[in-house]
């Protein structure tokens, strides 16, 4: 079994959300974790997860969505954390320089403030940051928390200042392409803290590359990562799952 940890399974994406739900199971994917980091799609994403079995979802406020929140928001967010016990996680959230620079101050606020309500919580989080790794390790730093590098790609040094913090690795697709030194990387993160993701409808692995990514493609992913690590498939699958199951708490 594999359990896809970050996906965007949502109307604005895919026609037919049970087409898609239904071929990830038949890849043995049987758990999907949505990640929900707009108001539109954590409304959307929970009424998914109340009609699908074994279906999860993170919430949060993603830094694109820096303009747009207000403080009814974050009292609406902690209630939904609070209340729903398929909400396994406050994410994804952190910062994006790559875009927008001249909001840095917000998009760090922002950041800040649900790290405080995943702290006060208990929950775990999944980070996104991209261009702005110095300012997400000295932030993360000041908090006592668990949680996913979403969508990591970046060098072992970077991975290692991550696990010293008790973060997992979030490996997706990039893994398979053809030059990514994320191959390099893997090697030396302990499989033991390394979590599988597509990042659904982007990034689909190889041979898929350039096309829309799903659920079903985590295989694919952790056909790589076995490969790097000097693994079989079975023990990748086993204790990837056996990883999401234990940083989530999942009752599955």
């Amino acid at each position: 079994m594999y359990i896809d940890n970050h996906c965007h399974i949502f109307s604005e994406y895919y026609e037919d959300i049970k087409k898609v739900i239904e071929e990830a199971k038949n890849e043995k994917v049987e758990v999907l974790i949505l990640s929900g980091c707009s108001k539109k799609d954590i409304i959307e994403g929970l009424d998914i997860i109340d009609k699908y079995d074994k279906t999860y979802i993170t919430i949060g406020f993603h830094p694109d969505e820096v303009e747009n929140i207000d403080d009814k928001d974050f009292i609406w967010l902690e209630k939904m954390v609070k209340e729903n016990k398929k909400v396994v996680g406050i994410g994804e959230i952190g910062l994006d320089y790559y875009w927008v620079k001249d909001n840095k101050e917000k998009q760090i606020a922002l950041f800040e403030r649900q790290l405080q309500l995943a702290e006060q919580l208990n929950v775990p989080i999944v980070v996104h940051t991209r261009d702005a790794t110095d300012d997400t390790l000295r932030i993360l730093k000041k908090y006592k928390l668990r949680g996913i590098i979403h969508c990591f790609s970046g060098s072992i040094e970077t991975a290692k200042e991550y696990l010293k913090l008790g973060y997992h690795i979030g490996i997706g697709g990039v893994l398979t392409f053809k030059n990514t030194y994320l191959k390099e990387t893997v090697k030396e993160i302990p499989i033991e803290k390394i979590t599988l993701e597509t990042d659904s409808p982007y990034l689909a692995p190889t041979p898929h590359r350039g096309e829309e990514n799903s659920p079903k493609y985590i295989p694919l992913i952790a056909e790589e990562l076995a490969k790097q690590k000097g693994l079989s498939i079975e023990e990748v699958a086993e204790i990837t799952t056996n990883n999401s199951i234990s940083l989530f708490d999942l009752n599955i």
